[in-house]
């Protein structure tokens, strides 16, 4: 008898997004005279860089002469790329990253969701909480979170609440754990790490044989004294694996091109994760357009840098306005230093839909519910600065006023 993955129906009805998503269509039906502003979603606003379009309508020219045209690439990502990964991303940092240890996707949501394939469904997951959904949500589907308890969370799941408290950290597990999802500049919260919090994850990981799956799709937005890559931490490349973005970075939201790098150190049980990972996308996917990957290759020329690091200041000025102004009106907010994501108190003891009904009522504008990411968001919501810097200071202006 034909059966189904039940893990799957154990699932809330519909991702945080698309909820989020269903409630401002319903609000925009029944207020067509409203102008909506969104500072929920993570999505980018600005253009792609000109260097990368220019690079890409070069390529599709490429693909439109019998001489230059390109069938099938190499699944993991053609070597143009990852060469130039390796030299801005990692070795300008002092870590030497093989090209081989690289490996081209579609976006990190799908790396970060997919991981979780080379692992066994018994290992034991630890997560911050608040957190990405998507993290919790494929280990679900994977089979390795249990139940869902009302007001507990999953009952596989090892929590590390990340709050107030302990300036948003989380703290070492108190318990054994195998996959440890590890997320800087932090997604929701804003936060970022620095060198020596994250050398004891690095340690404990090694010590405890266990996994950190780091997520640094906002590296790039860090302009502290910061780690952008965990491989800039002795001892990360036997016990973590890195996955990296071009959507925020470079606008590539629609475009789609992310990378994972798995050092050729990292192994379990004597078997090599980057030797599984690479048979995994050989074996699931025929990897991303020539197209998009000569694009992704032109956000390190000279001009695309340049291009990119306009945009992400843009953006970073933005996050600035919202948290000057919530901070000015006496609510405490957080993030927005390093990263484009700023996390806010909800004020008056509202939870965080009833605060995100009232800005949607009140103020016209979208956010995103803190308890969507976790118990310990509760209480919290997220703004993101990727929307215009007109509708920005418009956006902060209608919260005041709302409030």
């Amino acid at each position: 008898m034909l059966k189904i993955n039940e893990n799957f129906c154990k699932l809330p009805p519909s991702y945080l997004f698309v909820e989020i998503a269903r409630k401002v269509k319903e609000f925009e039906a029944s207020h067509p005279d409203r102008e909506v502003i969104r500072l929920g979603i993570g999505d980018v606003t600005r253009p792609l860089p000109k260097a990368v379009v220019d690079a890409m309508k070069k390529a599709s020219d490429e693909m439109g002469c019998a001489e230059t045209f390109r069938g099938y690439g190499p699944e993991c990502g053609y070597e143009f790329l990852r060469k130039v990964i390796a030299e801005n991303d990692y070795a300008k940092r002092g870590v030497t990253i093989a090209l081989d240890e690289i490996f081209i996707s579609d976006g990190a949501k799908s790396d970060t969701g997919n991981i979780g394939d080379i692992f066994d469904s018994g290992n034991v997951v630890a997560v911050c909480d608040p957190v990405y959904p998507v993290y919790v949500d494929t280990n679900v589907m994977a089979g390795r979170a249990g139940e869902y308890v009302e007001g507990m969370g999953w009952s596989k799941i090892v929590y590390m609440p990340c709050t107030e408290e302990n300036g948003f950290l989380p703290e070492l597990p108190k318990q054994p754990v195998d996959m440890i999802y590890l997320c800087f500049p932090n997604n929701p919260t804003g936060e970022a790490i620095g060198y020596q919090e994250l050398k004891k994850w690095v340690d404990y990981a090694n010590e405890h044989g266990a996994v950190i799956l780091y997520d640094a799709a906002y590296e790039a937005f860090i302009t502290e004294d910061l780690p952008h890559s965990i491989y800039e931490v002795e001892g990360a490349k036997t016990c973590a694996i890195e996955f990296r973005s071009f959507s925020k970075t470079a606008g590539f939201t629609g475009t789609r091109c992310a990378f994972t790098v798995i050092p050729k150190e990292l192994c379990v049980e004597g078997v090599s994760l980057n030797q599984l990972w690479n048979r995994r996308q050989s074996t699931k996917m025929n990897g991303v357009p020539y197209i998009v990957q000569r694009g992704a290759e032109a956000v390190y020329s000279a001009s695309g840098h340049e291009e990119v690091t306009e945009n992400i200041r843009y953006y970073l000025e933005n996050a600035k306005v919202i948290k000057g102004g919530l901070t000015k009106a006496g609510l405490k907010a957080y993030g927005g230093i390093n990263s484009p994501y700023v996390w806010l108190k909800t004020p008056d003891g509202l939870n965080s839909w009833e605060f995100f009904d009232l800005l949607l009522e009140k103020a016209g504008v979208v956010g995103t519910p803190g308890s969507g990411f976790g118990l310990s968001g509760e209480g919290y919501f997220r703004l993101t600065s990727f929307n215009s810097k007109e509708n920005t200071q418009k956006a902060v202006q209608r919260i005041l006023s709302s409030l």
